[in-house]
């Protein structure tokens, strides 16, 4: 079966051919409705050798072909995916379980993707990678060009199953690599979207054999990929332990570009003199958005102590009034269900733990049993605990700062001062978003140096970025390659070359060199 968003049925992509593999199942089912399968289909471990040969193929004649060539088929892929916005948003819908408004945004930054990648403005992402030539004397000029790695491997996530993929996939393609992506396992249908439309735009352009192959699987299939004798580089967006995988898997390819955005633990500081109403809606908004399945989600809230109180009681009345509900209906709905039943356990069963810690309940998540017309879905309602004090590790006895729950769970911790704040801020392994919440300049620009965090937002929350910006973060959250705006910077290397154009060879000290010799 396919969805109706898809013109193929379930299939690998490679070398240009849709193929549908001969071996372990692969299916998606609807979150809100357990039982409607999305995607069935199957994977090969095999597949993955294939995928990178036809990668390997199609790289000479892509990578060598005039970026003119190349922008028209990113340009071509834009229009493909602007035009079809409606069917993408519904497959995200359908197969992840996110609102139908959060949905819509996702399939309408496909296409904004490739107009910031090709900015060549003084702050576009092109300008870093355009190269540039300089003279070094009166005959001899320095040139620095950029080159493609190879070919990229990009993994994707199911939170994100287009965006963040494509995040990866255009830059890529525009320096010249070739790309197998191996979609999330949780939402293959998407996966095989994006196949379809890079596919059609490619071979509009002719580059339709291999500059894009696609590959379904799981555990076994990621493992063979990631640890591929014949790559050039891994793109991967997911989880710290699946990150830690993958360097593991490629200690022995040093030269092998990995860009890896691992999650987070992400703290918002709220300090007596900030906009509580601001605070409040943004730091709400941020933890339960997406049902709480954002790399930057709030999941810390700190609060000084002489607000806390009103503060903690709106937030937890906020959040106990978010509307839950099928993210098909037609009112207005801001919680979906969570990806998997498995997923909703991980929450409540980290919830447990951290009250058995310490933690106090102060609006406690609860599997939801949804009436009609979505029975069984995966529902859980959104859960705030108070804690005594973050620390930099998982030791026994309080809710930690260094595990990362990915779901609708919120930790709340008052402190008396700012130094205190920043130091509950920074107390994790993660360092992928902070906020702060304050009128103050100077606690505003000492919070703005402090924020070990590679995205600090003022005013605003930490979930969400501007894809005009780099994003990334640090720790157990990144490996110093943000994407974003900067993304292109980790697809292709620089090259410095000296150009010599005269005969003003150096004979140096102790060397002898005579015109006779030559002669």
């Amino acid at each position: 079966m396919k969805h109706p968003s898809l013109l193929n049925n379930p299939s690998d992509l490679i070398a240009g051919r849709f193929v549908r593999p001969d071996g372990a199942r692969v299916f998606s089912t609807n979150p809100a409705r357990p039982d409607a399968i999305i995607w069935d289909g199957s994977s090969s471990v095999s597949n993955v050798d294939k995928a990178v040969t036809a990668a390997r193929a199609a790289l000479p004649a892509w990578s060598r072909a005039p970026i003119e060539k190349r922008v028209a088929a990113l340009r071509r892929f834009q229009k493909l995916a602007d035009s079809r916005q409606d069917a993408i948003a519904t497959l995200i819908r359908d197969e992840t379980g996110k609102v139908m408004w959060d949905s819509k945004a996702e399939a309408g930054l496909l296409g904004a993707k490739v107009d910031i990648t090709l900015d060549s403005s003084e702050i576009g992402a092109m300008r870093r990678v355009s190269g540039y030539e300089i003279d070094l004397a009166a005959t001899r000029k320095g040139r620095a060009w950029f080159r493609p790695h190879g070919v990229m491997a990009v993994l994707g996530p199911f939170n994100f199953p287009a965006h963040l993929p494509n995040g990866h996939i255009i830059p890529a393609l525009a320096m010249g690599n070739t790309i197998v992506l191996k979609p999330s396992d949780k939402t293959p249908g998407v996966g095989q979207l994006l196949a379809e439309l890079y596919q059609e735009a490619l071979a509009a352009e002719g580059f339709g054999d291999g500059v894009v192959n696609v590959i379904q699987g799981g555990v076994d299939v990621a493992k063979k990929l990631v640890a591929h004798k014949d790559l050039d580089g891994i793109l991967f967006t997911g989880s710290w332990p699946v990150g830690r995988a993958i360097m593991e898997a490629n200690l022995d390819h040093p030269g092998r570009m990995l860009a890896l955005e691992m999650g987070g633990n992400n703290a918002a500081v709220i300090l007596d003199d900030a906009d509580l109403k601001q605070a409040v809606i943004e730091c709400v908004r941020c933890a339960f958005i997406t049902t709480g399945q954002r790399c930057t989600c709030t999941r810390r809230v700190i609060v000084q102590k002489g607000v806390a109180e009103k503060v903690i009681s709106v937030i937890c009345k906020s959040a106990s009034n978010l509307i839950i509900g099928d993210p098909a209906a037609a009112h207005p709905v801001f919680m979906g269900p969570l990806i998997s039943r498995g997923s909703r356990d991980a929450v409540l069963q980290a919830q447990e733990q951290m009250i058995r810690a310490g933690a106090k309940v102060l609006l406690k998540s609860e599997a939801i049993s949804q009436p009609e017309p979505t029975p069984g879905g995966h529902y859980i309602s959104p859960g705030i605990l108070q804690v005594d004090k973050f620390f930099p590790d998982d030791s026994p006895g309080y809710a930690g700062a260094d595990t990362e729950v990915f779901g609708p769970l919120l930790r709340i911790s008052v402190v008396d001062s700012l130094d205190e704040a920043i130091a509950q801020a920074n107390a994790t392994k993660y360092g992928l978003a902070a906020s702060i919440f304050s009128k103050s300049q100077a606690s505003i620009d000492r919070f703005l140096t402090e924020a070990r965090a590679g995205c600090v937002n003022v005013n605003a929350g930490t979930a969400g970025a501007s894809s005009k910006l780099p994003f990334g973060g640090l720790g157990h959250s990144g490996n110093h390659r943000p994407a974003g705006s900067f993304s292109l910077d980790y697809c292709a290397y620089p090259v410095a070359g000296m150009l010599e154009h005269g005969n003003a060879a150096t004979i140096s000290a102790g060397m002898r060199v005579e015109d006779a010799w030559l002669s």
